[in-house]
């Protein structure tokens, strides 16, 4: 490996643990840890259990459900870039905030601008896979640091060839195409899409065309992502109209927000997701294509890492503080109070 490869942490935000560990597995590298709590008040408070200084820091969080832990997630980066580390990369297998790409309507905050422009200015580099693009051709249109792009089609075909006899690959919508025609090819199946009229977040018609000539095929409904199910529901409810088994269900991102699960469940033969968001679907890990991504990039030449600020040393106050208590227990002369 090379110089800029060596020395690296995964360090994983709370609920990343498990894929974090599979991760240093896969690339050899050492996993690390934080502590975290919420005070009182309802503030952060955060300490990096590893030392970080001149390694290349992996923090790990799948951004399904951001906003309780954004803060979280760019406290410890601070923190890792503070304490010395080389360069601090982020790895979400989940991105989320792609939904809104333009102003819909007047006075709209177009989030996916903002939430990319808090990243870039926290992070050297971000690794995700499939992102949710709609109208951006490529993360680089909303990013301003260095990304990698994965895909997890090919896993999911594979999942799918060695688990579904005769599959039949449907996708939901005209914009899936591209997407399910390459699992299809991969593995030699027949695909279909779906047409979706969208009327709302909560509103979709799916209006499903003869699949007659394929009847006696397993059915497989492929998708990026599953968030409001609406979509998988009305297509699982109407394919027995034309004779077929109850699908199977294959996502990349498995949100499933609210009880969409619950109600996608019955209709289905079975549903399984990547692990890019921990759920009890999850059947296909993403540890080794993105263990292959982050290797790839160490050998990326060093200036692509954007060191922000150096690394802050310790003045004779604050070093007095650390060594005679950590920074958030009260001082026994408040009585324990704070």
């Amino acid at each position: 490996m090379t110089r800029a490869g060596a020395g690296r942490l995964i360090l994983p935000l709370p609920g990343n643990e498990t894929f974090a560990r599979q991760l240093a597995d896969a690339g050899g590298w050492e996993a690390g840890a934080l502590e975290t709590r919420r005070f009182p008040d309802g503030e952060t408070y955060l300490r990096i259990l590893s030392d970080v200084k001149d390694k290349a820091v992996d923090l790990v969080a799948t951004l399904a459900r951001p906003d309780d832990g954004f803060l979280r997630l760019i406290f410890a980066a601070d923190a890792a870039r503070s304490l010395g580390a080389r360069e601090v990369n982020l790895i979400a297998p989940y991105l989320s905030y792609m939904r809104q790409d333009r102003r819909f309507q007047p006075g709209e905050a177009v989030t996916s601008k903002s939430f990319a422009r808090l990243v870039s200015s926290s992070f050297d580099r971000l690794i995700t896979v499939d992102p949710h693009l709609h109208r951006y051709p490529a993360l680089s249109a909303l990013y301003t640091i260095p990304t990698n792009t994965l895909h997890a089609a090919p896993l999911l075909a594979d999942w799918i060839a060695a688990n579904v006899d005769s599959p039949l690959i449907i996708g939901p919508d005209e914009e899936s195409e591209q997407w399910v025609s390459a699992i299809a090819a991969r593995i030699g199946a027949p695909h279909a899409v779906l047409r979706k009229v969208r009327h709302g977040d909560r509103d979709v018609d799916i209006a499903l065309p003869d699949l007659s000539e394929w009847r006696g095929c397993q059915p497989v409904l492929a998708d990026d992502i599953a968030s409001s199910g609406h979509t998988l529901i009305e297509a699982a409810r109407q394919l027995p109209l034309q004779g077929f088994a109850r699908p199977v269900v294959a996502v990349v991102h498995g949100i499933f927000a609210e009880e969409s699960f619950q109600r996608l469940a019955p209709l289905c033969d079975r549903i399984v997701s990547s692990d890019a968001v921990p759920h009890d679907s999850n059947a296909v890990g993403l540890a080794s294509i993105i263990a292959e991504a982050i290797a790839s990039a160490a050998g990326d030449d060093g200036d692509l890492v954007r060191h922000r600020r150096p690394p802050e040393p310790l003045d004779e106050i604050e070093q007095a503080g650390f060594d005679s208590f950590p920074a958030s227990d009260p001082p026994p002369w408040t009585g324990g109070v704070t």
